[in-house]
C-alpha cells in the first residue's frame, strides 16, 4: 500500500469519499459541501489536507485532517477529521496503516497530538481505536454552534 497528498484534480474522489463516510454513519443528508467549496477551503485556503491509501493504483481509504493548537503544549497537533475505509477494503489493516501514517506526519511535524471524534454507536470503530492505545477523553463535552445560531452569535 502507498500513500498519496490529495491534489485538486482529486476534488470529486474527496467528496466521493466524504459521502460514503456520511452514508456510513447515517449522516448522508447532512453533508452539503460540493466540489467547489471543498477545492476552494482546501486547496485554495489551505485549511484541510487529504492523503489516500492507495492499493495496486486505487484509492482504498482516505483521511481529512488539520492542525489545531494546544496552548497546553504549546506547539500544534493533528485533527482528524475523517477517516474511512471502503466497505470491500476492510480488514486488511488499512485503515491502522491510515493512522499510522497520520501519526507519522504528525511526529514529522514535531506536533504534540494526534486526536479525532467518533459516534458513540460505532462500537468497531471505537474498540479498534482503543486497541492502538488511543484513550477517550471522557471527561470532555463536544459543543457546537452552526448555522443562525452562529450568525446571530456574530452580531
Amino acid at each position: 500500500m502507498d500513500f498519496r497528498y490529495a491534489k485538486r484534480e482529486d476534488t470529486a474522489l474527496i467528496l466521493q469519499f466524504i459521502k460514503e463516510l456520511a452514508d456510513y454513519e447515517k449522516m448522508l443528508n447532512e453533508v452539503v459541501a460540493d466540489e467547489k467549496t471543498l477545492e476552494e477551503w482546501i486547496f485554495d485556503k489551505q485549511k484541510a489536507e487529504v492523503i489516500f491509501a492507495v492499493v495496486n493504483g486505487k484509492e482504498v481509504g482516505f483521511a481529512l485532517f488539520f492542525h489545531n493548537f494546544s496552548t497546553f503544549l504549546g506547539r500544534a497537533g493533528i485533527y482528524l477529521e475523517d477517516l474511512y475505509v471502503k466497505p470491500e477494503c476492510r480488514g486488511k489493516g488499512y485503515g491502522k496503516a491510515i493512522l499510522k501514517r497520520l501519526a507519522a506526519i504528525a511526529v514529522e511535524r514535531g506536533c504534540g497530538r494526534l486526536e479525532w471524534w467518533c459516534l458513540d454507536w460505532n462500537r468497531s470503530s471505537i474498540d479498534f481505536y482503543l486497541s492502538l492505545g488511543a484513550e477517550p477523553m471522557s471527561d470532555w463535552t463536544v459543543y457546537r454552534i452552526t448555522d443562525d445560531v452562529l450568525k446571530s452569535l456574530a452580531k
